[in-house]
């Protein structure tokens, strides 16, 4: 018997794939009769450049630094909700009831990703993949193939369509 699936990690890093796939994550809750926490990873600078920061800026001032860069990507998130809501849901607003929380942290993505989604007894993950380079279509991204590689629970790994581009897209 398939597992129930009633709670989908959707992690985001805010790129314009990340909104395409934020699409399957609601289809998916809407099926699933689901709820979806929405994950966005800042990466961890590495001691040296929060030590330069700290010299340059004062060590206040560099804390300040990551607390913007959390409310920036908390204010990002909220306004593409936003948008997805007026331009996607405009028939049926209450879907976006679905999104449980936002959650924002920092580390290595794919270490958070895997943590944050057993922390929340998530069944799913749902996340976008980048196309970069001439070979494209035959590697995933890094942080989607660490994921994959180590995770039991079901991962649904978005690729941006064939022509589309961020223009594409709604804006921030």
């Amino acid at each position: 018997m398939i597992p129930k699936i009633q709670k989908i990690l959707y992690a985001t890093d805010l790129s314009p794939n990340s909104k395409y796939a934020f699409r399957y994550a609601i289809n998916s809750a809407v099926k699933h009769d689901a709820k979806i926490i929405i994950l966005h990873v800042i990466e961890t600078m590495s001691a040296a450049v929060f030590a330069q920061m700290g010299v340059f800026m004062g060590d206040e001032r560099a804390n300040k630094v990551f607390e913007n860069r959390v409310a920036e990507a908390l204010d990002r998130i909220k306004k593409r909700l936003k948008a997805f809501c007026e331009k996607e849901l405009a028939d049926d607003p209450k879907m976006l009831d679905r999104v449980q929380s936002i959650e924002i942290c920092e580390g290595f993505p794919a270490e958070e990703i895997l943590e944050k989604a057993n922390e929340l007894d998530c069944d799913a993950i749902v996340m976008g993949t980048h196309s970069k380079g001439v070979i494209a279509n035959t590697f995933l991204g890094s942080i989607a193939k660490r994921v994959l590689r180590r995770t039991r629970k079901p991962v649904f790994i978005i690729p941006l369509p064939k022509g589309e581009t961020e223009i594409t897209f709604y804006s921030d």
